[in-house]
């Protein structure tokens, strides 16, 4: 590929890093986005073809170090065909407004449900600042708006067709968010599981789960898994981070953690509201849950990474899980819950 480099995007104060590239043995290749300035926090991955597909792109304040990295491997301004995303969630797709200005060739796939999000990405920008506080601009930035006619919202069971006889499936898979997709890819057999599977970044010794707020759903997130599992994938892509292996057992350990992170939870959230500890009730299960699950980090890469126990919490904290796990409950006992899928 050839031709002049992506221009710049709307976040033109930050400095750009090229992003780090790691190629895994099925051909599929990793670009770090470095988001919040560290390593290993969220990857897009690259899949090379006639059509080629980026799935997930990370936050805006990081998408130059996408396009830099796209750019040394040598993608010019017309040559990439889809931004793939898992679902709107800043980390995941914040940047993707301003890789469709660098990219114009470039269709932005994205749930039926997700996709007016983007948009108009006011209510999605308000509120990601209301959760994140200041790491709202110092981390993610603000997602910037895609004309209609760049997107495509896909439903479960689209298909989006690379060339070579190469096609991505999109499976609907809700559970960590109601506008969640996951990514079938026919010619490798893996499964890009954005957040539905869980995180597991380099030096943790279980995947854990993502439950955050507003709409986390036990059973749909359950039932998701269960979906994965019966395509038997070759491999499964974590967005925070890179392949687990082997992919059955990582699919049964992600349900496991899912069931003992809620029963956790559930346990403490009952304690509280019988007049258990003083504080509130997400203060109790948030503590509950860092008790529990504190070890979750090997020592010795702690010790060698100061950033590593930063980078869980920004993904997947304990009072962000425990905020999801709050709101579920307490809708379930309302009768208030939503059926997803």
């Amino acid at each position: 590929m050839s031709g002049d480099a992506p221009s710049g995007t709307s976040q033109g104060d930050v400095t750009p890093a090229t992003s780090p590239v790691e190629r895994y043995d099925d051909g599929v290749i990793a670009l770090d986005t470095l988001t919040g300035g560290m390593h290993t926090v969220t990857a897009g991955f690259l899949l090379t073809a006639p059509r080629p597909a980026l799935i997930e792109c990370g936050p805006a304040r990081s998408i130059r170090n996408v396009i830099a990295g796209l750019q040394a491997l040598g993608f010019a301004p017309d040559d990439l065909a889809y931004v793939v995303l898992t679902h709107i969630h800043l980390d995941h797709a914040g940047g993707a407004g301003d890789l469709a200005r660098a990219f114009p060739n470039a269709t932005v796939v994205v749930s039926d449900v997700g996709a007016p999000h983007l948009h108009e990405p006011e209510r999605l920008n308000a509120s990601s600042e209301r959760v994140y506080g200041p790491l709202y601009d110092r981390v993610y930035g603000a997602c910037t708006p895609i004309e209609r006619e760049r997107m495509l919202g896909v439903v479960d069971g689209d298909r989006l067709d690379l060339g070579g006889g190469r096609e991505l499936e999109l499976l609907y898979t809700p559970g960590h968010a109601k506008h969640h997709v996951g990514v079938h890819d026919s010619e490798t057999g893996a499964i890009f599981s954005g957040d539905s599977v869980g995180v597991k970044l380099p030096g943790m010794t279980h995947i854990r789960p993502a439950t955050p707020p507003a709409d986390f759903h036990l059973e749909a997130a359950l039932a998701s898994l269960a979906r994965y599992r019966e395509r038997a994938p070759s491999r499964v892509y974590l967005a925070h981070y890179g392949p687990v292996d082997p992919p059955d057992e990582a699919l049964a350990e992600a349900e496991e953690r899912l069931r003992l992170w809620a029963a956790t939870a559930e346990s403490a959230y009952r304690h509280a509201i019988a007049g258990g500890p003083t504080g509130t009730e997400l203060d109790h299960v948030a503590e509950t849950l860092r008790h529990r699950f504190a070890t979750e980090f090997e020592p010795e890469h702690v010790a060698d990474d100061p950033d590593a126990e930063r980078r869980i919490e920004l993904l997947s904290g304990y009072t962000s899980n425990a905020a999801g796990l709050l709101r579920y409950f307490q809708r379930r006992d309302a009768g208030t819950l939503t059926p997803v899928g």
